[in-house]
């Protein structure tokens, strides 16, 4: 009778795990943003430029995705998440299209700006970061261009919107790349033409 009963919670012990194995969360997966921005055509920046601070919208100031379900409706995803902080890798990702698009090395982001004697200062409000998977992507931001002791600040606003070539959450990640390049050509061409001004004077 023990030995039934031994037996009979060994099945029990089986049947158990197999129902957790079952029930086991998928593994989370993780994205990053990419500088894909390339060189302007124009002369390489004899001067640094830092990305001072990004701001985003508080519904995707998370880990997770988060997707359009409907007009008023988002999906977050709990198994697909951003690599980093999505401001820090939005500033860390124009940061290096701005260098690349301005040929210059003398481009910095994050705690690194506070260290250098920039001769541009940019601040980057991001208003829109929407996502709707396997179709587009639309990103809106307010953009300030500051030359430290000057009293006037250059600003500007960019909207734009990419397909999303592809499935999944690295698509649209994707797409999200190629509008963040879009603003950084928008605050490199203002940055020409500010240090075009300056040399004028």
């Amino acid at each position: 009778m023990i030995k039934a009963a031994r037996q009979g919670f060994s099945w029990l012990t089986v049947l158990l795990a197999a129902t957790l194995a079952g029930c086991a969360s998928p593994p989370s997966r993780f994205y990053t943003l990419a500088a894909i921005a390339g060189p302007d055509g124009g002369a390489p920046a004899a001067y640094a430029v830092a990305v001072d601070s990004v701001s985003i919208p508080a519904i995707v100031d998370r880990p997770q995705f988060v997707v359009q379900k409907g007009p008023n409706r988002v999906g977050i995803d709990e198994f697909n998440r951003w690599a980093a902080p999505l401001a820090a890798n939005i500033a860390s990702t124009l940061a290096a299209n701005l260098g690349v698009l301005l040929g210059t090395s003398r481009v910095v982001a994050g705690p690194l700006a506070a260290n250098v004697d920039p001769a541009y200062r940019v601040t980057v409000d991001v208003q829109r970061f929407e996502s709707v998977p396997g179709e587009t992507v639309s990103l809106e931001a307010v953009w300030l261009l500051r030359r430290p002791g000057a009293a006037a600040t250059t600003g500007g606003r960019s909207a734009l919107r990419e397909a999303v070539q592809g499935e999944g959450y690295e698509a649209l990640a994707a797409a999200h790349s190629r509008a963040l390049a879009g603003i950084s050509r928008d605050i490199a061409a203002a940055i020409r033409v500010e240090a075009g001004r300056s040399a004028a004077q």
